[in-house]
């Protein structure tokens, strides 16, 4: 459904009084139906939602962000319409449409003569800076609530650990296991151990029998009519017709229920596998419902935990708790990175890499199997999973040096989870090291071994991973070396680089000389082009 409901009001003119004391504004990643705003009725309460050029145009985003952005929306104004509160909701191509946030505001506040605007706290940087810079309507006041949603407040590094140049993941996760109790008894990790990551490694044969994703089917083709006669800028595929991703919280809960009942048993064993043919596997693909606030994370784990203490025998401890550190753990820690160091950490580039990226990151289209699976994917679902993300185009993307600018742009918009407070901590810091080390200990690049390892892409490559130099030779191999020879310097005193620095400076010179020759002739045959198709 992506058409409002009736009892949505889609202009100003159409409101039936002018005079709301209070205007609730709710952003597109703020669609928390347990929130308390929605718990009382009020007819003197106007809640407004905006599609804006500003959010469509902040960054070229894949079609299939947009539309689901736009749909799951339409979906929440619909439903509080529907349950009888005030809703104005503006579509992109309404004239009174400033496609402007603080615009916006302004002008239904002075329509409406109201005297406070209801604020929920946005999770970007660059919405917080816009309030923090609009002059709002003198006649108005600001009022900012917390969005109900994460676990940990934005400032609990500083809280917990003091003003540090680094953090440690696994500190602050062991953390927020005591303050939940989740996984805990008297006091102590369930099992006797905190992390069971080293049991979570498993890759999956290509005979495996996989169990089919839930997938929904929308007809979104009123939104994609929108997006194209409205000019916006997108990449990416869609099936009008066939809109795959929960845009309602019933969906969203849908599809949770399918992962603890179907995936969860084999989440852990294979969360780092890769299998060419098979883009969803064991991934519970909740991301964007978590991101837009249709689930919490509260929800989420408080499911994986009753279906794990229900079935013991068949989701093991090393399942569950691999999945609620991605939840609890990783996702709060990039939330709470993300606050500590913005708005420096954006320009963060500690490798000084400047190389645009290879025209092949909008079209999959290279000899690289890895890559090409994981970006044609990427194109056609705006989804990949965490290790394609991590060590296949983030990797690739380290050790061709390339502007971790342009792969912050590339990763923004491309999937359809990404808003900038997950997405920039992943990718310039854990995926290109960009922060020097205040997220992630030590660089994640691997050679083609690791690929090979996790995955079955490299059997139907036309580069031969077995090799490591000369004709035929895997890529990744080259640039895993090249990588090391140009910032081995910057390494030096990195003791969890040492022994890779050990190992290439005993190489024989003339064997370095072939590998940094062909590495870089490689590189210089890449092939850039513009963001396009």
């Amino acid at each position: 459904m992506t058409q409002l409901h009736s009892n949505c009001f889609t202009s100003l003119s159409k409101l039936p009084t002018n005079d709301y004391a209070e205007i609730a504004l709710i952003l597109g990643d703020q669609l928390n139906a347990s929130h308390s705003w929605y718990h009382q009725k009020s007819k003197r309460r106007l809640f407004v939602m905006f599609e804006m050029r500003q959010e469509t145009d902040y960054c070229r985003h894949h079609i299939q962000k947009v539309v689901g952005f736009f749909a799951a929306m339409r979906n929440f104004a619909s439903a509080l319409a529907k349950a009888g509160h005030n809703v104005l909701y503006l579509t992109l191509d309404h004239s009174d449409n400033k496609q402007s946030l603080t615009d916006n505001l302004a002008a239904v506040a002075k329509h409406c003569n109201s005297k406070e605007i209801l604020l929920q706290q946005p999770d970007e940087y660059r919405l917080d800076k816009q309030f923090d810079e609009w002059q709002a309507p003198d006649s108005c006041s600001l009022t900012w609530h917390d969005s109900e949603h994460f676990l940990t407040e934005r400032n609990v590094l500083n809280q917990w650990f003091g003003d540090k140049d680094n953090y440690l993941m696994e500190h602050f996760y062991r953390r927020v296991r005591k303050q939940t109790g989740y996984l805990m008894e008297d006091g102590k990790p369930v099992g006797g151990k905190w992390n069971y990551d080293k049991e979570n490694r498993k890759s999956l044969k290509a005979s495996a029998e996989l169990p089919e994703p839930l997938l929904f089917a929308h007809d979104v083709s009123a939104l994609v009519e929108l997006l194209e006669q409205e000019g916006v800028d997108t990449f990416g595929h869609i099936d009008p017709n066939n809109f795959i991703w929960p845009v309602q919280r019933s969906e969203a809960k849908q599809l949770l229920s399918y992962f603890t009942e179907h995936l969860l048993s084999r989440f852990g064993d294979y969360q780092d596998a890769m299998l060419e043919g098979h883009w969803a596997l064991y991934h519970a693909r909740i991301s964007f419902a978590l991101n837009t606030k249709m689930l919490s994370p509260k929800q989420v784990v408080e499911a994986a935990l009753s279906a794990w203490q229900a079935n013991p025998d068949d989701i093991s401890l090393n399942q569950i708790e691999g999945f609620i550190r991605q939840i609890i753990g990783w996702r709060e820690f990039v939330r709470a990175i993300y606050w500590h160091f913005m708005p420096a950490y954006a320009d963060s580039n500690f490798l000084e890499h400047e190389r645009p990226l290879p025209d092949f990151y909008w079209t999959g289209k290279t000899q690289m199997n890895c890559l090409q699976h994981s970006i044609t994917q990427s194109l056609d679902y705006a989804y990949a999973h965490h290790i394609q993300r991590l060590m296949v185009t983030g990797n690739f993307a380290l050790l061709a040096g390339c502007a971790p600018d342009a792969v912050d742009a590339w990763y923004l918009g491309v999937y359809i989870d990404a808003i900038e407070w997950v997405e920039l901590p992943n990718t310039r810091a854990m995926s290109q090291f960009a922060d020097g080390g205040k997220l992630a200990t030590k660089p994640y690049v691997s050679s083609g071994s690791y690929i090979n390892k996790m995955s079955n892409y490299c059997k139907s490559c036309h580069y031969d991973v077995q090799t490591k130099v000369g004709d035929g030779a895997c890529p990744f191999n080259l640039l895993y070396w090249h990588f090391i020879d140009r910032h081995q310097q910057r390494f030096a005193n990195n003791s969890r680089m040492a022994l890779i620095l050990s190992q290439w400076r005993k190489r024989d010179e003339s064997e370095k000389k072939e590998i940094r020759e062909q590495a870089e002739s490689f590189l210089a045959n890449l092939g850039n082009s513009p963001q396009q198709d």
